[in-house]
């Protein structure tokens, strides 16, 4: 595991605290550093939660986002590949509530309100929600490789004209954005015939403000559609997403079908498995991110903790003694926003820290301004070390810890095998052709490659480098990979290329011009039979030839 320092000191920091694991040292410095501060100015009133251990001990959680009809339940199915317990799939919105899918070594379903009291889990403040929230909340347990890295979360389906308008008895987008703080990614799933973005599923994204570098798009059942048309509809989810996620990043698109069914149109097939096992590479690391996302979040939630202090105080302060309380208070709110400009001069902030103004003055209505604490600058500074000293320590041994002893990546499920064996991704494709055939890959097409090797005039059997240039020039391929090509090639390093080495040099030509990657060294099976050291290969090389 993870060591908060080195075993010299004993296992101990400057200030004499024990850490035995990366996950306890940022808990630790929660309670101690930030915690403080966060209760003396109401932070959890008005942001977040106060975090519990569980919040830093959970596993990675994969929070699934759409409307009804995505494919979001069958998503899940298809990872796991078997049935959890409380699935329901249909073309109607089935899942009228949130499911937590996580390991357990017996399959059962925990509802809601015992969940929310079971201190190994990481839903102990979803209580403040009530019961019409907790009675749609449940957690699917059973044993699944796959949940022994990763818990799922599937959401309700998302609404859409008239139906939006029907309350769901608790605020669902504060809900959504209690999951965002906390998972490690969040995928939102679109249908490729149902791409328009509802009102809800609008205030559904916008909770997710803050948490853009998790947020993946997976357009589901891209399968249905023919090439023409897929091009239309990603350029539509593309529109319809960037006036939604206000980022100058493009968000991560990744098109597929994502169930265990054969594709209705086929002719996109290699793009979908592209697609699939980039998308499962994602996830796949997940656990060995987790300890990043952890620190990452703290760091963020430490800057807010700040900034909400900095905001409350100055309040307190601009409050009159005795007489004009109200008025001044009513003042102060309509006047936040320049208060956020004061503020950030003052302590120089960026103005991306700072809580949406909007909302912070509707809370602000419901407070006594006079009975905010004063600026406590030892609290601040208490939160400063630690971001400056402490969580930048615990940041630079996490990678050398992980080498040491890497978390398991994701498997099981739909990830097992998704590598290896003859369906796993470029095999038997690009430079891996041939790699099990008897007879060396680039013979079958040799004969082509040798009529224009005797135009170059070769002396000895061989042809010089600007000769070969020439040809090779002829690809239109930049001179940067030209280069990693006569590398390659020129297996003897002598400069010059014989029949078989000019050969090879064209099929890789022709590997790099079909799309697929050039490797750094020549695989086994593509070496020139004269060039191996094999006596065997060079015997069933010439008996081909003959």
């Amino acid at each position: 595991m993870f060591s908060w320092v080195n075993k010299e000191q004993g296992g101990r920091n400057k200030e004499g605290e024990m850490y035995q694991t990366v996950t306890e040292g940022l808990q630790t410095l929660y309670t101690k550093k930030l915690l403080p501060l966060e209760e003396t100015y109401l932070f959890h009133d008005f942001h977040s939660p106060a975090l519990e251990g569980a919040d830093f001990q959970s596993k990675p959680m994969v929070l699934l986002v759409g409307q009804y009809s995505t494919g979001k339940t069958t998503f899940i199915r298809y990872l796991l590949e078997q049935d959890f317990p409380g699935m329901r799939i249909g073309p109607e919105p089935t899942t009228d509530g949130f499911i937590a899918v996580m390991y357990g070594e017996n399959e059962g379903v925990v509802p809601g309100n015992a969940l929310v009291v079971d201190p190994k889990k990481p839903f102990r403040k979803l209580n403040a929600f009530g019961n019409a929230f907790l009675n749609r909340f449940i957690c699917s347990q059973m044993p699944n490789e796959v949940l022994q890295s990763i818990s799922i979360i599937d959401t309700p389906g998302i609404l859409s004209g008239e139906k939006q308008r029907i309350s769901r008895g608790y605020d669902f987008a504060e809900v959504l954005r209690w999951f965002g703080e906390r998972v490690d990614r969040i995928i939102l799933l679109f249908d490729a015939h149902k791409l328009d973005i509802s009102d809800e599923f609008s205030e559904a994204i916008k909770a997710f403000k803050g948490q853009d570098d998790k947020i993946r798009v997976v357009l589901n059942k891209a399968d249905q559609v023919d090439t023409q048309q897929l091009m239309r509809v990603y350029g539509a989810l593309m529109w319809s997403l960037g006036k939604v996620i206000n980022t100058p990043e493009v968000v991560r698109v990744y098109l597929g079908s994502f169930w265990a069914k054969p594709l209705q149109n086929t002719e996109n097939r290699r793009l979908f498995e592209a697609e699939s096992q980039d998308l499962f590479k994602d996830i796949q690391s997940l656990p060995r991110n987790a300890a990043l996302r952890k620190l990452n979040d703290l760091i963020k939630r430490a800057r807010l903790a700040k900034v909400h202090a900095y905001i409350i105080s100055y309040l307190k302060k601009e409050m009159p003694s005795l007489f004009g309380r109200e008025k001044k208070k009513e003042e102060l709110i309509m006047n936040l926003p320049e208060i956020y400009t004061i503020l950030q001069r003052e302590h120089h902030i960026s103005p991306g820290d700072f809580p949406n103004v909007t909302k912070m003055q509707e809370m602000l209505q419901h407070y006594d301004f006079h009975k905010f604490p004063s600026l406590k600058m030892k609290l601040i500074e208490s939160v400063d070390k630690m971001l400056a000293t402490k969580i930048a320590g615990l940041m630079a041994m996490i990678r050398e810890e992980e080498s040491k002893q890497p978390p398991a990546m994701v498997s099981g499920g739909a990830f097992q095998g998704s590598e290896d064996g003859p369906f796993g991704r470029g095999y038997g494709e690009g430079i891996s052709a041939g790699a099990d055939a008897d007879d060396w890959i680039v013979s079958r097409d040799k004969h082509r490659y040798d009529e224009i090797f005797y135009t170059l005039m070769p002396v000895n059997g061989k042809i010089t480098g600007v000769n070969a240039k020439k040809e090779m020039m002829n690809s239109r391929l930049p001179n940067t990979v030209l280069g990693k090509i006569w590398k390659l090639a020129d297996c003897d390093h002598d400069g010059m290329l014989d029949d078989e080495e000019f050969a090879l040099a064209q099929h890789l030509i022709q590997v790099k011009l079909e799309g697929y990657e050039l490797p750094n060294e020549l695989p086994h099976h593509l070496v020139p039979p004269s060039h191996r050291k094999n006596p065997t290969a060079d015997a069933l090389y010439n008996h081909t030839e003959d």
